[in-house]
């Protein structure tokens, strides 16, 4: 076993070291999709709050931003709200 794939991964051996290397990669291609889906749905969040403002509406929509808190919750338990809490605060005010 290398010094490098231990420090690296914390393994103590190479097939444990390349399984956790293997899947490292694998966490950093599923972040890539979720940044990617974040930015899509901070997009769609902009569309909609213009459509809402330039109409005389209010920026946000509590009743809205409640469901998906429970949304968030029931799929994820409690950290899924403070997920959805996340996404939500990325989302506003962006027109």
């Amino acid at each position: 076993m290398t010094t490098a794939s231990t420090e690296k991964t914390g393994a103590r051996t190479d097939e444990a070291a390349e399984l956790i290397g293997d899947a490292r990669e694998r966490i950093d291609a599923l972040d890539d999709r979720i940044i990617g889906l974040i930015q899509e749905r901070m997009a769609v969040s902009a569309v909609i709050q213009e459509a809402r403002i330039s109409s005389g509406g209010r920026r946000v929509n509590l009743a809205r931003e409640m469901e998906v808190l429970g949304h968030y919750r029931d799929a994820l338990g409690k950290p899924g709200t403070a997920l959805a809490m996340t996404v939500l605060e990325l989302c506003r005010g962006r027109v």
